[in-house]
């Protein structure tokens, strides 16, 4: 039986622990969600809670096992199928015998979709409606999709003793493991960049190539940020046998968690781009998929698989929903850091959720917190911070570094260690004092804090999860680090799941914000900001390639602009604040103008 999709949008992951149970939540209402399965602990931590909650039996899967980490998220992840299966069949239940939950249910979806009129028709219907529902919501409705995210450059090499474990039980590598062998029918979502190794690990698993039918058990989705980036992706992964199901676009800088910016390319050109190359994304891999697929005496598709493409990052109207469903024939769009807000749909506990209702723009910011180097949006004020700030001020800087997912430099230890940790910052520290006499007050100051002020995320983003489920947390404080993105600073309250929905349908509106900007205005913004901030804080000598970026990414900058400034010329999209649009491209375009790059005579 074909799935048809009840919803229009997802719920992307959020950090460790945020999207950990989302599922559970919201999977039986037909809302697709992303579980991160970086961290095992955690994960095992969340199978034992949900294991007592359902009544189901556990035992513990501890670090003695011999493949524990995969096996810990096989364990979880058939466990949450088990529990989103059960609360669809009481859901369906509800819906046949309730008709007050049945309209409920129906104010929820989509005015544009087909299931919604077809329930509607059923309720006018009267004395053939008991007959005919149960039936039309067993041929209709599914849960939503259970899918998982594996960061791929967080593939730590593991060691027992001294001795390197082979390369299967690398980080990721084993996570992947734990998705292939679990009972889910669903996707894994591939984010951060290629990893080739991992990328070519795929093979060992016959869910990911398709079967008889022309199915795929399980499905790949790539995260991107570029077409260009896709197309060398999806190929990679293509001559391996392997199709990716959904390119998931997600904007460089206007979005939760780490950031990756692009070379000033915006978001509609990206869009733009993957809507009249759709085809040729396709056809490129289908071939290529086909030749290997061959060469395997496997099944072969007679035609290509279907290929989604989706969006997300700083979505936060009904206007802008539709204009990307409709404009860029999007197949969903992702609706992340508003979801926060909604205890039914995420994992957060009340202090850091109250953080979050009361911040504005200027709490929410791009950081350098994370040890992997990569800007980090997050927002000020969270008890990691405070707690971080406090040992620093007691000359005890660092994290202790239990979990050690992001022990990946091996400056000073083969093993690999944490930019975050107390090891690696103590090193960094008494190097740098033993130059203290050769440098300014502001130069040391500046030197100290680059290395002290990476914060733990493995800890940090896990936190919450066990403080709203009254879980124990051992170990040293790390308070709660969390990840929203700009987006966060015009949602200032808590909304139910039901409330949610209808404002992302245009049926009620959440926000009371009224200075929000359009979201390719508010990326734009960002864009400027972190164009200028990159030239002027540049140090040491400015070489030629350094240049050759910052004009293309001046140019690409303008280039989006006008694409804009083409696209909304017309008056037919976003009306009632077009004027207000307008102006703002006008006067970003005139403030990029000023932005001077250094001329090659002063390099």
């Amino acid at each position: 039986m074909t799935k048809r999709p009840l919803h229009t949008f997802h719920i992307p992951v959020m950090g460790l622990a945020y999207t950990i149970d989302s599922p559970i939540r919201v999977a039986q209402y037909g809302i697709s969600s992303v579980i991160s399965i970086a961290d095992d602990d955690l994960i095992e931590k969340m199978r034992d809670f949900y294991s007592t909650k359902f009544n189901f039996p556990y035992e513990e899967i501890n670090q003695k096992f011999h493949d524990y980490r995969a096996e810990r998220i096989t364990s979880y992840l058939n466990l949450v199928d088990k529990i989103v299966k059960q609360k669809f069949e009481s859901f369906k239940t509800e819906l046949a015998e309730s008709k007050t939950a049945l309209e409920n249910f129906i104010a929820t979806l989509p005015n544009t979709s087909d299931i919604k009129k077809g329930f509607q028709n059923l309720l006018e219907d009267g004395i053939l409606f008991k007959e005919n529902i149960q039936n039309y919501i067993e041929s209709n409705l599914f849960p939503g999709e259970i899918d998982v995210n594996i960061m791929t450059k967080l593939d730590k090499d593991n060691f027992v003793k001294n001795e390197q474990l082979p390369i299967e039980f690398n980080d990721a590598h084993a996570a992947l493991r734990g998705f292939a062998n679990s009972n889910l029918e669903s996707s894994v979502v591939l984010s951060a960049g290629m990893n080739p190794r991992l990328y070519s690990y795929f093979e060992n698993f016959s869910d990911f190539f398709p079967n008889q039918k022309n199915e795929l058990k399980k499905k790949i989705i790539l995260k991107v940020s570029d077409f260009r980036s896709a197309m060398i992706q999806g190929n990679f992964l293509a001559k391996k046998g392997l199709w990716v199901s959904e390119y998931r676009i997600e904007s460089g800088l206007n979005c939760g968690g780490h950031a990756f910016a692009t070379d000033g390319l915006l978001l509609g050109t990206i869009l733009e781009e993957f809507k009249l190359k759709k085809e040729q994304l396709i056809q490129s891999a289908h071939e290529l998929m086909v030749k290997v697929l061959q060469q395997k005496n496997a099944p072969i598709p007679d035609q290509p698989l279907p290929l989604k493409i989706t969006v997300q990052g700083g979505v936060g109207t009904t206007e802008e929903h539709e204009f990307l469903l409709e404009k860029y024939e999007v197949d969903s769009v992702g609706w992340g850091s508003p979801f926060l807000l909604v205890p039914e749909a995420t994992s957060v506990d009340q202090t850091t959720r109250n953080l979050l209702i009361n911040a504005k723009e200027k709490d929410l910011y791009l950081s350098h917190i994370s040890p992997l180097g990569v800007p980090f949006n997050t927002v000020r004020g969270t008890s990691n911070e405070i707690l971080k700030q406090k040992r620093i001020h007691e000359n005890k800087a660092g994290s202790s570094c239990p979990k050690k997912f992001l022990a990946l430099s091996k400056e000073y230890d083969p093993h690999g260690i944490c930019t975050a940790s107390k090891k690696y910052q103590d090193i960094k520290l008494a190097e740098l004092d033993s130059i203290k006499n050769t440098l300014s007050i502001n130069a040391f100051e500046n030197a100290k804090t680059k290395i002290t002020e990476k914060s733990c995320l493995c800890v940090g983003l896990a936190n919450s999860s066990y403080l709203e489920n009254d879980i124990k947390i051992k170990g040293q404080a790390q308070g709660v680090v969390i990840c929203p993105g700009p987006n966060m600073a015009y949602f200032d309250q808590e909304v139910s799941l039901t409330d949610m929905l209808q404002h992302i349908y245009g049926n009620k509106s959440v926000l009371r914000a009224k200075n929000r900007p359009n979201l390719f205005v508010k990326e734009l913004k960002m864009y400027i900001d972190y164009f200028r901030n990159e030239i002027e804080t540049i140090s040491g000598e400015v070489t030629a390639n350094q240049l050759k970026k910052w004009n293309s990414f001046k140019a690409n900058l303008l280039e989006g602009i006008d694409y804009y400034q083409n696209l909304f010329e017309s008056g037919f999209y976003f009306r009632s604040d077009a004027e207000k649009i307008k102006y703002q491209f006008d006067f970003y375009k005139l403030e990029l103008a000023a932005i001077k790059i250094p001329t090659p005579e002063l390099v």
